[in-house]
């Protein structure tokens, strides 16, 4: 009867790991051997946890670090307080919080038995879930952000403040975890005992249908769609501006006033669609694999990839914005900490 029920389950969840009531031999050990209900315990040979666990714990380390650097800066040095610095610093926070849960995200999914309750992991998936999602609504700030810049450059002043922006990233924060609790509620994480597709000690994400196509389309494809639309809007309108001022230098006209700005512009927003571009081909591979394979193992590893676009993210920082080259030496040799550091124009690296 076991094994029946376990090769039920073994279907409804990809069919690639041990789970529920599924016995390969007269060894295997169970998360609560004294619960009839109880998960089977994931075998692994000692290379493979070690393996897997320092490369989690790497990638933690390096997505925490390097996302700290970028709350380090934006907020420590004046010069940077720019809006579009805010939405970057709110990305960066979040970015840094899915570092730390990386290393609860590769127990939950490498142990396969989950020993602190249902309520706990209801709150945890919610967590991880708020997270993920506010970082695409962080990249759809940046380009609406940008479009403004760029495309409206004249009202971009009076429309784009300071406090504007601050509310805008609390109310994004807001609608998303509205969105996410009633997600989380409606599957049952906070409560699987009525579930037949749910062992004892098992802490997984099981969607109804209806909730997969609704969460597509909420979470991906819909601000996805905008974002990319505000991108090509961007990147037509500058295309526009380089034919203009190319007719005028050929002209003989002097075209200096402005063009460094509008250079600035297009590189920021250059910047910032490969960050949006590297976010969508790290979460691209994960909906098509959910979508079309039943594979928990590939599951598993995509979504580790999309976590790895948290510690993308500051590299393309590194290579493209030459004052966080700056700001990171000054907070590594910690410059920081004296007097009057916060002055510092990390443009020109002068006080």
């Amino acid at each position: 009867m076991k094994r029946q029920k376990g090769e039920q389950n073994k279907l409804l969840t990809g069919g690639d790991s041990l789970m529920p009531y599924e016995t390969e031999d007269q060894e295997t050990q169970y998360c609560f051997p004294n619960i009839n209900s109880s998960c089977v315990k994931e075998q692994r040979s000692s290379h493979g946890y070690i393996i897997i666990y320092v490369f989690v714990s790497l990638l933690s380390a390096w997505t925490v670090f390097l996302n700290l650097l970028v709350i380090i800066s934006i907020s420590h040095f004046k010069k940077l307080h720019t809006p579009t610095n805010m939405i970057i610093l709110s990305l960066a926070v979040n970015d840094l919080l899915i570092g730390l849960a990386m290393p609860m995200e590769a127990i939950r999914m490498i142990q396969t038995c989950w020993y602190f309750g249902d309520t706990f992991c209801g709150i945890y998936i919610l967590f991880v879930s708020i997270l993920l999602a506010a970082s695409l609504g962080n990249l759809l700030l940046i380009a609406v952000d940008r479009y403004v810049a760029v495309c409206h450059p004249l009202f971009y002043p009076r429309k784009t403040t300071m406090a504007k922006i601050l509310i805008t990233i609390c109310l994004n924060f807001a609608c998303l975890s509205a969105y996410n609790t009633a997600f989380v509620i409606n599957n049952g994480y906070f409560d699987t005992s009525h579930r037949t597709d749910v062992c004892y000690g098992q802490c997984s994400v099981m969607i109804r249908f209806s909730w997969i196509v609704t969460d597509l389309f909420m979470s991906f494809i819909f601000p996805c769609t905008l974002i990319m639309m505000f991108y090509l809007r961007i990147f037509y309108v500058v295309h526009q501006q380089v034919k203009v001022i190319n007719s005028l230098m050929k002209g003989g006209k002097c075209v200096t006033e402005g063009s460094g700005k509008r250079k600035s512009e297009s590189k920021a927003a250059l910047t910032l669609g490969i960050i949006v571009s590297v976010y969508m081909l790290c979460w691209i591979p994960y909906y098509i694999c959910s979508l079309t394979v039943n594979s928990y193992t590939a599951i598993n590893v995509l979504i580790f990839g999309v976590h790895a676009s948290s510690g993308l993210n500051p590299l393309v920082y590194a290579l493209f914005y030459p004052w966080f080259k700056k700001t990171a030496k000054l907070i590594l040799t910690l410059m920081i900490f004296q007097p009057a550091s916060s002055l510092i124009n990390v443009f020109t690296h002068e006080l």
